[in-house]
């Protein structure tokens, strides 16, 4: 069922792992901050949410802050449910080193996609037809904030790791963990594609799940030399 090396193994087994953990308390403090900071009329997101490069609110450590917040409860609530429930598994198999890279890298890659679909959306439907005002106005309405994306690849590494493990939806149906992952990739995909007006990162949470792909291939074929917790 897993095949990477012996060696990353962890021994012990933790429902609760600490890089896990941490990133819960993580999560809850910058949701925290955001409603604190919201009572005195501070919009944390314009400076900690994703914005587009061209933006005027843009700044390089975006790329990782934007993973930290959320639009309301129920976001925050969802994105750490899924978080654990898919990834203290993945925590114990890998070590919390390695998980945490995988996260980091598939939160960051998530945002990276995202920014190559407002810039092609920016320059083939709205800069043919709008003027220069116009677009940056557009520009600078775009945020991007929450978890999805690195939780999306999460998604991708349980069902790499545990192909075969049922998981349950709505408690009732079992399904296995692969045909779960392909299922939901397909339906973002679609819902992307469909330009869905949700509000929803569709194409962030494929980045998430492209880069996390990239990235366990690397390791499966090339070893890693991150070890332990």
């Amino acid at each position: 069922m897993e095949t990477y090396n012996d060696n990353y193994r962890v021994r012990g087994f933790q429902f609760l792992p600490p890089v896990i953990k941490n990133l819960l308390i993580i999560n809850v403090l910058f949701y925290m901050a955001d409603l604190t900071f919201g009572l005195y009329g501070i919009d944390l997101s314009r400076y900690l949410g994703l914005h587009y490069v061209s933006a005027t609110d843009f700044h390089w450590w975006q790329y990782v802050t934007y993973m930290f917040m959320h639009g309301n409860f129920s976001h925050l609530f969802f994105n750490m449910f899924a978080l654990w429930m898919f990834g203290y598994a993945l925590e114990n198999l890998w070590g919390g080193r390695r998980f945490l890279i995988y996260y980091m890298v598939t939160g960051i890659g998530a945002g990276l996609m995202q920014t190559l679909v407002v810039g092609l959306n920016v320059y083939f439907n709205y800069m043919p037809h709008y003027p220069a005002y116009a677009v940056a106005q557009y520009v600078n309405q775009i945020v991007t904030i929450g978890a999805s994306g690195a939780v999306f690849g999460i998604l991708l590494a349980f069902g790499m790791c545990f192909p075969n493990l049922p998981i349950y939806l709505y408690f009732l149906f079992p399904i296995r963990a692969k045909w779960f992952v392909i299922i939901y990739g397909l339906l973002e995909l679609f819902a992307g594609i469909g330009g869905t007006a949700d509000g929803v990162a569709h194409f962030a949470h494929l980045g998430g799940m492209l880069f996390g792909i990239g990235l366990i291939l690397y390791w499966r074929k090339h070893g890693s030399r991150i070890h332990g917790r």
